[in-house]
């Protein structure tokens, strides 16, 4: 009996230690120069199941899966927060980098002490196109995971 227990437990285990949850906060740095742009660290709340918006193919025929449309894919809960832009009017501003660091490093933190492991970060620019663009973003993606 003790040896179907142990089994068991053991198999509990197992499998509890393949599931895990994952979570992604973004961050998005403004390259616009004057401040005039929108720089922000967001955390959806909610939860999306991808195959309510998914469509399958096989042999050039649809089986549409997606009980939604795009525009009801869109949440309202998130946590969006304030970071400053990386160019002020006379260029390039190192005070607001810094600054940006500072509060994503308490932003990660915060999750960290959540329980959340960091496992990857992805991250890209949509940089100035030349004289007559003068915008861009930079986004970093931090995905999480946690083990329940």
């Amino acid at each position: 009996m003790k040896k179907i227990l142990f089994a068991f437990a053991l198999l509990a285990s197992a499998s509890a230690l393949h599931a895990q949850s994952y979570r992604i906060i973004t961050t998005i740095e403004s390259i616009v120069p004057g401040g005039v742009g929108r720089s922000r660290i967001i955390d959806s709340k909610d939860q999306v199941d991808y195959r309510q918006l998914t469509t399958s193919r096989d042999n050039g025929k649809d089986s549409d899966q997606g009980s939604i449309d795009r525009s009801d894919a869109k949440t309202d809960k998130l946590e969006e927060t304030k970071l400053l832009n990386f160019y002020s009017f006379v260029g390039i501003n190192f005070q607001n980098i810094a600054s940006n660091d500072a509060i994503i490093m308490s932003k990660l933190n915060a999750v960290a002490d959540e329980g959340w492991e960091l496992a990857f970060v992805a991250s890209g620019v949509e940089s100035d196109a030349g004289e007559k663009d003068g915008k861009g973003i930079f986004i970093t993606r931090y995905i999480f995971k946690k083990k329940p």
